[in-house]
């Protein structure tokens, strides 16, 4: 039974533009009860509706990013003879998770704290910037439980580092760290673990004040021509010029510019 008292598993602060949802189960590594599951999907929803939301940073607490599913909340489930309930949590909490991180119209930055293992590197995987910490790394761990994979893995891991790895890295699990990670394409950048926030502050800080219809107009853009023809992606770029051309960001920027001025945006 959850306590009352304790602090909710998953944590939203917004300041200045950034929402930061932090994983807030430390003692487990921060893996996925079903009410972590719940919170974190009502959580990334408030998050993709708010305005003033103008950039996503998901971290981790302790020293874990997230490890995936709570196997001990499995086990028992399993045990329960359940199976309804424990393989529904994909289309009820996971599949809904990460479409919805992948899809909001802003910036997504993942600050990968720890180890990111199972459907925490599938998360990982859809925002669209991770910093990592020196310390932290990926796990694919599905085939060490006898699963597939799930929260968006097949998707977005190959599209990072090409079919054959991917596959490799799902096959045969292991830790891969912060130094490979980062060769490999996983990560965008590493950092000492002490530099971490600081660098995670100030990129989602650029992000933030930056205009938002228009990183959220390519962000749908890059995923729209990841799945179409070049002339599907083309129709599609011009709908999100449109879009972006429309905005008060756009007016002003163009008005700065012949002014020799900088922009302020203002994220409409």
């Amino acid at each position: 039974m959850t306590d009352p008292a304790a602090d909710p598993s998953v944590l939203l602060d917004l300041t200045d533009g950034v929402a930061t949802i932090t994983l807030n189960r430390p003692e487990t590594m921060n893996s996925l009860d079903v009410a972590t599951k719940e919170l974190l999907l009502a959580t990334v929803r408030e998050v993709a509706d708010d305005p003033a939301a103008r950039c996503v940073v998901l971290t981790g607490t302790g020293r874990a990013f997230c490890t995936g599913q709570d196997l001990k909340e499995h086990i028992e489930i399993l045990r329960s003879q359940d199976s309804a309930s424990l393989f529904s949590t994909v289309d009820e909490h996971y599949n809904p998770i990460v479409s919805t991180l992948a899809g909001m119209a802003k910036p997504v930055i993942a600050a990968v704290n720890g180890v990111a293992a199972g459907a925490g590197a599938s998360l990982a995987f859809a925002s669209d910037l991770r910093i990592l910490a020196d310390t932290a790394g990926f796990n694919l761990a599905f085939a060490n439980v006898a699963l597939s994979c799930d929260t968006g893995a097949s998707y977005h891991l190959q599209r990072l580092v090409g079919r054959a790895r991917a596959l490799e890295l799902l096959y045969f699990p292991r830790t891969v760290k912060a130094e490979e990670s980062l060769s490999l394409g996983l990560a965008t950048r590493v950092v000492s673990a002490d530099e971490l926030s600081a660098t995670v502050a100030e990129l989602a800080g650029r992000l933030a004040a930056g205009p938002t219809v228009a990183l959220g107009a390519m962000r749908q853009a890059v995923a729209y021509a990841a799945g179409h023809s070049f002339e599907e992606s083309l129709a599609f770029e011009s709908s999100m010029m449109t879009l972006t051309g429309a905005t008060e960001d756009h007016a002003a920027a163009v008005a700065a510019f012949v002014a020799k001025e900088k922009p302020v945006f203002h994220g409409r």
